[in-house]
């Protein structure tokens, strides 16, 4: 379960970037390449912030499409099904990833003192 070392990293990230100040809501963006379970990610945001100041916030995530660009046709795509890392239109396999790989702390929403 990476999720956890996960919520490690972001509580580092936060504990920084709050400044001693009341959090309510963390904000990520997560790429869906990432294989990160929301679910079990918020479920160890808990476990991680339950005896810290943190106590009691959330993480809010976006989810972010995977998008590829496509060398041999210079195509932008997004994989439909099963993910193939071709390029939807002409087949390729010569892609590279523009979108998909994200794991950011975007923002946060403090509490009102």
């Amino acid at each position: 379960m990476h999720e956890l070392s996960l919520c490690n990293a972001i509580r580092g990230v936060v504990d920084r970037a709050a400044e001693g100040r009341p959090v309510d809501t963390v904000h990520l963006q997560v790429g869906k390449f990432r294989q990160v379970v929301p679910e079990t990610l918020c479920y160890c945001w808990g476990l991680v912030t339950e005896a810290s100041p943190l106590a009691g916030s959330t993480l809010s995530i976006d989810h972010v499409d995977i998008r590829l660009k496509c060398a041999a046709c210079t195509v932008e795509t997004t994989p439909q099904g099963p993910l193939a890392l071709v390029c939807v239109n002409c087949g390729s396999g010569d892609v590279s990833m523009l979108t998909g790989e994200e794991f950011l702390v975007t923002s946060l929403d403090l509490k009102e003192s």
